[in-house]
């Protein structure tokens, strides 16, 4: 019911225009040990390229332990503990092996009127990130900071603002240090066929360069939802995903240039199994 925390600022519009959709082909997998520990295998190929990972997921009452291992033979773990010495306070510790200098600890805190996310890295000079929103449901201001201990250079700087009203949410935020400014809009139009339609209008100062893209999604069935997006630049987008059995997912998304129809489109292919 509170504010959320800085990230969430204009999420439901770069959600609705940007996730699933996808131009590589993917393939994961999980299943759970008699214990409890969940493992998931999946591996994405990106052109010529293919990316393997295996992750394993250990709950224990507030204390989630992730462990990942890539195919360029890094292990990255985390620790999160909900609930941490406060409710509504969550610790979050990690580092990936074998890099020394990866570790990163971080805290969040949600609150009725305030979010909170502060972290740091685990090395000798490291950079400070500090992220707050004040507000409450239906509307919120939040910054986001982080400074070089080692230099004493602010390396980010950015800052939002969202209104929210019962089926709508518009955002304005500042990015890369005052250059990028976004402005977000996200409609809910049939809550039961989950038909929604969102823009993104960015501008960069620097280059005088605009981008608006323009999106929608819409339930076929309870089980099939179909998006589709489009921006100036002449790039359309769109997928067709399939629940076919809880949890799981098909996913099935399609790029083309209508300015040069010419080149060959990008076609993507998602597939998530659960038991």
């Amino acid at each position: 019911m509170g504010p959320g925390l800085y990230t969430d600022i204009g999420k439901k519009a770069r959600d609705l225009l940007y996730k699933d959709f996808i131009t590589d082909q993917k393939f994961a997998i999980t299943t759970y040990t008699a214990n409890g520990v969940a493992i998931t295998a999946s591996g994405t190929k990106k052109n010529d390229l293919i990316l393997g990972e295996i992750q394993s997921q250990i709950k224990n009452k507030n204390i989630t332990v992730d462990v990942k291992t890539t195919s360029d033979a890094n292990v990255c773990t985390t620790v999160t503990v909900d609930e941490f010495a406060t409710p509504g306070l969550k610790g979050i510790l990690s580092f990936v092996v074998p890099d020394q200098k990866s570790g990163k600890a971080e805290l969040q805190y949600l609150h009725d009127y305030v979010g909170i996310s502060s972290s740091f890295g685990l090395n000798a000079s490291p950079v400070v990130n500090l992220a707050g929103v004040f507000g409450n449901k239906n509307i919120a201001f939040g910054a986001d900071i982080a400074l070089d201990t080692a230099s004493g250079n602010l390396t980010k700087y950015n800052a939002g603002l969202s209104l929210t009203n019962a089926d709508l949410i518009g955002s304005v935020t500042l990015s890369n240090k005052g250059d990028n400014l976004t402005a977000a809009y996200y409609h809910m139009v049939n809550p039961l066929m989950s038909t929604a339609v969102g823009a993104e209008f960015n501008h960069c100062f620097s280059t005088n360069e605009n981008v608006l893209t323009f999106g929608t999604q819409h339930a076929l069935d309870p089980l099939t939802t179909v998006k589709a997006r489009f921006n100036n630049f002449g790039k359309a987008s769109g997928l067709i995903q399939h629940e076919w059995r809880p949890k799981s997912f098909v996913t099935i998304s399609g790029e083309v240039d209508t300015k040069a129809i010419e080149k060959s489109s990008k076609v993507g292919l998602s597939v998530v199994l659960k038991p």
